[in-house]
């Protein structure tokens, strides 16, 4: 994951309660329980991702217990709405098995963990999580709402490891970012100030005239954008600038 995506993944999990959801303000397991039992239609599959049957025969009968949880048997594209990672820690076999996970589309994987470090923290949200819950706080309750706020694209942190991750987010974007004229979305201050006036609908001969460059260097910047960001045109580059929010 960029490092553009793991400040989205920060921005987004940041500023809740005990449990922290974006955008379900105060929901705590008891209400997301409550929310998925109010859509008797809707019954949210759950894959297990695990090499350990105890674990996952655990796992499954917490969460059969869950009126609106089904738990289905493949870890395989379109089976499951969420899939629960299973892990004593994040290791490179944990991250691993994320990527792999991530890589057949599944877009919601939580991972279940016994003990994880700063390190390990930063490795799962790069992987791809969409939500960390340790298993010593795992009760039915906990986890079921970890899951459905993954179903529906909203984070999930224990509050210390918030902090600790936006700590390590802060320290990125100071040593390494910073000295170097980036911004969290890969972009330099040229680069955006570029963008901005393409967006007004100005030309490249127009840019190059209100920030003092020749066309050619407004158009080497366009390429290396488009080239470093695997954007088609400038259009696309135009349009990946306002959803990061830089114009």
């Amino acid at each position: 994951m960029p490092v553009r995506s793991v400040a989205a993944w920060c921005r987004g999990v940041a500023g809740r309660g005990p449990v922290l959801h974006v955008g379900v303000p105060q929901m705590t397991p008891s209400v997301a329980v409550h929310a998925l039992r109010s859509l008797p239609l809707e019954r949210l599959t759950v894959a297990i991702a695990t090499a350990d049957p105890v674990s996952r025969a655990g796992l499954a009968a917490q969460l059969q217990g869950q009126p609106a949880m089904e738990v289905v048997d493949a870890v395989e594209p379109g089976a499951a709405g969420v899939v629960v990672v299973v892990a004593d820690e994040v290791d490179d076999t944990t991250t691993r098995e994320i990527r792999t996970i991530r890589a057949t589309g599944q877009e919601h994987v939580v991972l279940l963990v016994a003990k994880v470090d700063d390190a390990g923290l930063l490795a799962a949200v790069e992987a791809g999580v969409s939500g960390v819950v340790r298993r010593s706080q795992a009760t039915p309750s906990h986890l079921a709402s970890a899951i459905s706020a993954a179903a529906i694209g909203e984070g999930t942190l224990p509050p210390d490891l918030l902090g600790r991750l936006l700590s390590q987010v802060g320290r990125l974007q100071r040593q390494v970012l910073h000295p170097r004229g980036l911004t969290f979305a890969g972009l330099t201050e040229r680069e955006v100030a570029v963008l901005r006036l393409l967006a007004d609908g100005l030309d490249t001969a127009e840019v190059g005239h209100h920030l003092f460059f020749s066309e050619r260097t407004v158009k080497n910047v366009i390429h290396d954008i488009t080239s470093r960001l695997d954007l088609r045109n400038r259009t696309h580059a135009v349009a990946y600038a306002i959803r990061q929010g830089l114009i």
